[in-house]
């Protein structure tokens, strides 16, 4: 009688059924896995005939033949050591089959029989109680992991022999496995508590850039900032985080389960409860963004899902690194296209860039004199193309700072603490607006709803249409502008867009182009 054991596999972010069988037959003693299997899968044969003799049971005489189904789907990983383990016990009487059914397992073997954790638990169960699956098996590290997903009977297990013993045949051998149960609640709240290394109070001057700063975090905008060396860019960038509201249980699960498929996650906090930030440095590759591979995993982009991608110094990527952003930016996820399939991972992120104004980094500075030819600016400037600015929302200019501002230590400036507030505040007003529309923030207005929540008064038209005039912006500009001014009205919680939003959202855009003119 060939024994049946459910367990799953997750591809990209899905997760997908897999049932292991097994069979002995009457052969010379060998094992041979068949279903597709990768190398780490065909060497779990090994693991797990020394698992089950160290764990004290007898491993079968025969051949046993194991299968993956369906075949189709490549199986890879090490998370299908304990249900070929158990199909081969229960294949030998040692566990009663009847009580595996309904029951998922997952976890990877020692040789000794020790259970260690795996990667992707989150979206496997997630995708198991779909499928109706009551109870799941997991290592004690992914316990607390597994237990986020409610209507799931989480059993931890440190070793092989636990598990046995909780479907042992034998009733005097029974030995009931520790249920798992976590409050998802006081993980989001932990957020609270947050310290951040860096925060605005302690950064001189730079009022505009931190009033860009805020309208971009309450509205999820895109920000580039210019200026040179000195002038606070990577400071204000790195204090960026300490600004960006708290997540909602729906963004951290999903968060989560990125994190979980990559392998970041913490076995005793296995809930993401901040918005990642996500600093690139300018010698990644495309691949290493977006995301690839022969089995697709997720890159930087992705990691940075509804938090943010750092690009310190954005020039220095290489242009065909700056271009695979484009379509993300826009689209909030990314297709990565095999020949066997597509995956697709989302990439809802904010992208923060810097950059120094020129070459040798003076342009336009009120102290040093910049050295550049305007050739040497001009093809500096040309590694971000035209389609790709047209995407950054916010595009500031930060000026050095002068000796005064340096030397000031009267004025205070406002802390993170109290900007945080304001943004919370305005993603409410969001939340509330976009309740029954699939987005969360005013940057993910589609030109649908633009009609719908960013109408416009006739002095607002009026200033739109000379700057269209004088700016030459595009449509996907002019979309840009109005989703801004929305996001400036909401922080000064006005119901409708005004003249004066309309203008302080044009003063945030095209300084790239216009300093060039």
């Amino acid at each position: 009688m060939v024994s049946q054991i459910i367990t799953a596999t997750v591809i990209g972010l899905e997760s997908y059924k897999i049932l292991v069988e097994v069979d002995f037959v009457l052969s010379i003693p060998s094992v041979v896995i068949v279903g597709l299997p990768d190398t780490t899968v065909s060497e779990a044969k090994e693991r797990v005939r020394s698992a089950i003799k160290n764990s004290g049971f007898t491993f079968p005489n025969q051949k046993v033949v194991i299968n993956l189904a369906p075949a189709d789907i490549r199986k890879e990983g090490t998370l299908y050591d304990l249900p070929i383990a158990m199909g081969i016990l229960a294949r030998d009487g040692i566990v009663k089959e009847e009580e595996l059914k309904n029951t998922a397992f997952l976890g990877e073997l020692s040789l000794d029989g020790s259970l260690r954790a795996v990667n992707g638990i989150l979206p496997i169960v997630s995708g198991l109680k779909d499928l109706d699956i009551k109870q799941v098996v997991v290592p004690k590290e992914n316990a607390k992991e597994a237990a986020l997903v409610s209507g799931v009977k989480v059993l931890a297990a440190e070793s092989l022999r636990d598990v046995v013993s909780h479907f042992s045949a034998n009733e005097q051998e029974k030995k009931e496995l520790e249920v798992c149960e976590v409050d998802i609640e006081d993980y989001l709240n932990d957020y609270t508590t947050t310290h951040y290394e860096y925060d605005f109070k302690d950064i001189k001057g730079q009022i505009k850039a931190k009033k860009a700063l805020e309208i971009a975090a309450a509205g999820g905008h895109n920000i580039l900032m210019a200026g040179p060396p000195g002038s606070g860019k990577t400071l204000l960038s790195k204090s960026f985080a300490s600004i960006l509201p708290p997540l909602e249980l729906e963004e951290a699960i999903e968060l989560t389960k990125i994190y979980s498929v990559a392998g970041l996650l913490h076995p005793d906090k296995p809930l993401v409860n901040k918005r990642p930030f996500r600093t690139v440095h300018h010698t990644a590759s495309s691949v290493g963004i977006i995301g690839g591979g022969s089995n697709p995993r997720p890159g930087e982009i992705t990691l940075a899902h509804r938090g943010v991608l750092f690009l310190d110094e954005i020039v220095e990527f290489p242009r065909n690194v700056l271009e695979v952003l484009r379509q993300p930016i826009e689209d909030g996820e990314i297709v990565i296209s095999r020949a066997h399939s597509s995956i697709r991972f989302p990439a809802d992120f904010m992208l923060l860039a810097a950059m120094n104004p020129c070459p040798c980094g003076y342009l336009g500075d009120s102290q040093k004199q910049c050295t550049c030819s305007e050739f040497q600016i001009q093809r500096y400037r040309s590694r971000l193309s035209g389609p790709l600015l047209d995407r950054i929302d916010i595009q500031i200019e930060v000026p050095r700072l002068s000796p005064e501002e340096l030397l000031n230590t009267k004025i205070k400036s406002e802390s993170s603490a109290d900007i945080r507030k304001r943004v919370i505040k305005a993603r409410k007003i969001q939340a509330q607006r976009y309740r029954d529309y699939p987005i969360l923030t005013n940057s993910q207005l589609s030109a649908e709803l633009i009609k719908i929540f960013c109408k416009l008064d006739e002095a607002s038209e009026n200033l739109l249409r000379t700057a269209i005039s004088r700016f030459n912006l595009s449509g996907r500009s002019y979309d840009r502008i109005v989703k801004l001014a929305r996001t400036i009205a909401d922080i000064e919680q006005s119901e409708n867009i005004e003249s004066s939003h309309i203008a302080q959202a044009l003063q945030y855009r095209n300084f790239v182009e216009n300093s060039l003119q």
